[in-house]
């Protein structure tokens, strides 16, 4: 039966590799937690588990997975900080989902995320009919994580207006929270903690106060090293995106991937690879999530539209959009790494610098 549902949690996605992994148990679990800190790592960073393989979900240092990792055993809260497209959120989700088979339990933060959403909220009808109870109560993740021992995620926690950021500086540090309306506190189970995750290209937008931070171990995520880092990271998470999408194209070659990884990270260092030629950087941040996107948007193209093989034309589709945010500043210095780089890199890539120069026109 085909799947029906757009975007499965990351438990029942790879639900397989976590039921091996618990089957497999020979460590120590902590509290609260369905498999050890040494299971984790093996669910995040890759490895087998009763004959069964488990794939990566982060590719990068794995030291800092352990730091990660380790601070959620403590009774200290986990900030994941980096670039977009650093991973911060497809790590917070696959740790929920190691840790306590449940990765749902997120708020989103934005500029009209409110206090309420944090802690709780009221129905209304039920509060006016009846007054203050438990059953009239709405709770937040938040609210739900502490009384089940879980792990609660918080996205873009610097996007957040500051008296809301303040909500948590008392949940972290008492870890309980009270409910005047009905004279009672909620105290957190053991396992309880939370994982967020901030931008660092907001960290300007509601700058994180001190004594929330001090409540955080934080653990800064870095783009990805080198070329060949970040071209394994865009392969791995092409496949596993395009398998649940009825594309009809094949995957795109290591050529093309090795294109885009190329175009992406020169214009986001502001220098060609071999560090011969300074380059004007966009506006946009190039990240490797949106790598990972526009490959998957030029597959669509194959596949709907042509024979089902990423075509330059396609590729060069996808790179205008991602390049170009601002027509003014970003058009030009699309223009110029045409020109500059693209066009004086010979015979592989005068179909990409044709394709990109004719949409550009």
């Amino acid at each position: 039966m085909k799947q029906e549902v757009l975007r499965l949690p990351a438990e029942q996605l790879f639900q397989k590799e976590i039921d091996a992994l618990i089957a497999a148990e020979t460590n120590p679990i902590p509290q609260g937690w369905r498999m050890s800190p040494r299971s984790v790592k093996t669910y995040i960073c890759g490895g087998k588990a009763k004959g069964v393989e488990i794939t990566p979900k982060y590719i990068g240092h794995e030291r800092l997975v352990e730091i990660a990792i380790a601070t959620l055993v403590t009774d200290r809260a986990l900030l994941l900080i980096g670039e977009p497209g650093t991973a911060k959120s497809w790590l917070s989700e696959h740790l929920a989902a190691a840790i306590n088979g449940d990765s749902t339990r997120v708020i989103q933060g934005t500029a009209g995320t409110t206090e309420e959403q944090i802690r709780y909220s009221w129905n209304y009808a039920m509060l006016i009919a009846n007054g203050p109870s438990e059953e009239a109560m709405l709770k937040s993740p938040v609210f739900h994580a502490m009384e089940t021992g879980s792990i609660a995620r918080m996205e873009e926690i610097s996007r957040c207006a500051s008296e809301v950021q303040d909500a948590l500086i008392s949940i972290l540090s008492e870890k309980r929270i009270s409910v005047p309306e009905l004279g009672m506190e909620v105290p957190a189970k053991r396992g309880f903690s939370m994982i967020a995750t901030a931008n660092t290209r907001d960290k300007g937008v509601n700058e994180m106060s001190a004594a929330l931070k001090r409540r955080f171990n934080i653990v800064v995520l870095p783009t990805p090293a080198d070329l060949a880092a970040e071209m394994e990271i865009v392969r791995t998470r092409v496949e596993q995106l395009s398998g649940g999408l009825d594309l009809h194209a094949v995957l795109p070659e290591n050529a093309v991937v090795e294109k885009v990884c190329t175009i992406f990270r020169e214009l986001r260092n502001g220098e060609t690879l071999d560090r011969s030629q300074k380059l004007k950087t966009p506006a946009g941040v190039l990240s490797t999530a949106e790598a990972i996107s526009l490959l998957c948007n030029s597959m669509s193209l194959a596949g709907s539209f042509g024979s089902g093989r990423i075509t330059e034309e396609d590729l060069a589709a996808g790179l205008q959009g991602a390049v170009v945010k601002d027509e003014g500043k970003d058009g030009m210095v699309w223009k110029e790494y045409l020109e500059n780089v693209m066009k004086k890199r010979g015979a592989s890539w005068a179909g990409l610098y044709k394709a990109c120069k004719e949409l550009n026109e």
